[in-house]
């Protein structure tokens, strides 16, 4: 089985906006491309899980999602870096429409999409780590038994024991490689 890193996307891979509505509202953080390719030559597999209740709540459609995907994978690829696999929870357990008004497993904190990733991939969720700039992901983290590192420069939360701060994706990165290589 492989480990993975569970990447929450914004705010950690991309700029946060709140509910990104355009492609021309992408903006890739910087230094991730190398975060990810750091990563990557670990012999992790790279894979983002993202809650978009924008779909719930009627601000853009699942094809919009996919299409950011598609994007932020075509400029990745450009700066030699690749993410394995996008996962997102389209739903919000109180709001919208049906049939994205629903309380899901896959919203995080929740572990669903971590579990799909890990049937998919043949992941080891305990050897894997999940790094995002809400406490969401670090709670996540905690419920799916994986380590995590949550991104922001200074943090007053009281976040779980296992996950450490750090203040962006390229010093996660360089964290995770001091810890040795990967078993």
């Amino acid at each position: 089985m492989r480990a993975a890193i569970f990447l929450d996307r914004d705010g950690t891979l991309i700029r946060e906006v709140g509910y990104l509505s355009s492609l021309t509202q992408i903006e890739i953080l910087p230094d991730v491309p190398k975060a990810l390719k750091l990563l990557k030559s670990l012999g992790y597999l790279l894979i983002v899980v993202t809650n978009q209740s924008g779909v719930a709540r009627g601000f853009f459609d699942e094809p919009f999602v996919l299409q950011v995907h598609s994007v932020l994978q075509e400029r990745f690829i450009e700066q030699g870096a690749r993410i394995d696999a996008f996962y997102y929870c389209p739903h919000h357990p109180t709001e919208g429409k049906p049939p994205y008004d629903i309380d899901c497993d896959c919203r995080k904190p929740k572990t669903g999409m971590l579990k799909k990733a890990a049937s998919e991939h043949d992941i080891d969720i305990s050897r894997s780590w999940v790094i995002g700039d809400s406490l969401v992901d670090a709670q996540l983290a905690q419920n799916a038994g994986c380590k995590g590192i949550f991104l922001k420069v200074d943090c007053d939360l009281l976040l779980p024991p296992s996950c450490i701060v750090k203040p962006d994706l390229w010093e996660a990165a360089s964290y995770i490689a001091s810890q040795g290589a990967l078993r």
